[in-house]
């Protein structure tokens, strides 16, 4: 169970002001300055921070110095003080430079929404392989930051609660951070082949793999549990799952596939994270069918669904059969129909907790996974090849060639699963 709160090294929760910067390049660039505001609201909470209030500066252009104006500055002093801060959390990146102006000007812990997700991460990171991802991207973002020494250097290593990767590694020369990089890099590699070779066995196998896909908290872990019964973490939060989740699903013909709980997304996900989780992400790649699971509630729904069609780009995963499942139907206020509508390709509209609907989408999968009807005529001492092709799909029909014993078999099959297995079975079709 996550903590309620991670305090400062003296027994007490931290407490923010948040600051959010809005110029055109910024609004051009990432979006909704709003909405990007209330996220790192709920970022802050996840993190455990108490949140005293939020700040916004519209300007022309950021300041190379502080970020945000001079003036400003002064003004977020006197609210720290009056508040009682003890940390400044800006929505947007901050160069090493001014996060160590800043901290010298306001005397508060100063961590930028980037590093602000990279320690939640942290927190969240159970297994070997996301340990070393977090690691790996925490000092991939932390090293060009390292010029500064002493109070500077250990603040900007601690973020939030200590969740940095410490003082320990961070006292350190850069020669030091960039072996100990090099040898997560190494780690990852292994972790990396050891995946590619089970990703290998599986499609080998003929194992159908489908994927959840989807913005931070729209429902995927909701709905992994609730289609297969899988005991994992699922609370109402950002990033509540961060480590891939593979169970089995079975459809109503019988068949069973291999569903993936992947972690979810966030508009302006830091670049370092991306890279370091590039291995687990790529469970997206190998999918079968993808499952874009989309907060249909959420009034950025739209801005949502293109982040994760970004990022699905990023990874080469884009093209891949995907069926949009419109979640959480039991909050959304509108014209349902309209919003379907406005959609490309199949889409479902669902309460991941409804049974019907959980049925429904059983189904869906099942026709989106089944393809044409092929017919092999098999030898009937190839117990293998016999195998194979009730692994490759649903065997519809099945009979003894009375001319030669061959074995004719009718075989439902999708086009992946034909791409997959079909070098070993094309000789055998028979027209």
């Amino acid at each position: 169970m996550r903590e309620k709160s991670y305090d400062t090294g003296t027994g007490l929760q931290e407490k923010a002001v948040l600051v959010s910067l809005i110029t055109p390049e910024i609004k051009r660039e990432k979006g909704d300055p709003e909405h990007s505001l209330q996220e790192l609201i709920q970022l802050a909470e996840t993190a455990g921070v108490e949140v005293l209030t939020t700040m916004v500066q519209n300007k022309e252009a950021h300041d190379t110095k502080w970020f945000i104006g001079k003036g400003k500055v002064e003004e977020l002093r006197a609210i720290a003080e009056e508040l009682g801060a003890t940390t400044a959390i800006f929505d947007q990146e901050l160069s090493g430079a001014q996060v160590r102006n800043l901290e010298e000007s306001l005397d508060l812990k100063i961590v930028d929404r980037t590093q602000l997700i990279l320690d939640i991460f942290a927190q969240r990171a159970k297994t070997r392989e996301g340990i070393i991802q977090v690691e790996l991207a925490q000092l991939s973002y932390l090293l060009p930051r390292l010029s500064g020494h002493g109070k500077n250097l250990s603040r900007l290593g601690g973020g939030i609660g200590t969740r940095g990767p410490g003082e320990s590694k961070l006292e350190t020369d850069r020669r030091h951070i960039r072996g100990r990089i090099s040898d997560l890099k190494a780690q990852l590699e292994e972790v990396v082949r050891h995946r590619k070779l089970y990703r290998q066995r599986r499609k080998k196998s003929g194992a159908i793999q489908v994927a959840l896909v989807g913005y931070t908290n729209a429902g995927k872990s909701t709905l992994l549990c609730e289609l297969t019964k899988a005991d994992v973490y699922v609370e109402n939060q950002l990033f509540a799952t961060l480590d891939p989740t593979s169970r089995i699903l079975e459809l109503p013909n019988g068949r069973e596939v291999i569903l993936t709980d992947t972690v979810g997304f966030i508009q302006n996900l830091p670049h370092d994270l991306i890279a370091a989780f590039r291995a687990t992400l790529e469970e997206v790649n190998e999918a079968d069918l993808v499952l874009h699971v989309v907060d249909s509630s959420s009034p950025m729904r739209e801005e949502q669904m293109a982040v994760v069609d970004r990022i699905l780009e990023e990874l080469g995963a884009s093209g891949k059969p995907t069926i949009t499942l419109f979640n959480k139907k039991d909050l959304y206020e509108g014209d349902m129909r309209q919003m379907l509508r406005g959609t490309s390709g199949d889409s479902i509209l669902m309460n991941a907790y409804d049974a019907g609907d959980q049925e429904t989408l059983r189904e869906h999968i099942q026709d989106k996974l089944t393809g044409d009807t092929v017919t092999f005529l098999l030898p009937a001492d190839r117990g293998d090849l016999i195998a194979l092709a009730y692994r490759s799909g649903e065997v519809v029909g099945q009979e003894v060639d009375g001319e030669n014993g061959s074995l004719r078999l009718k075989v439902l099959v999708s086009r992946q699963q034909y791409e997959i297995n079909g070098h070993q079975l094309r000789p055998f079709i028979h027209v």
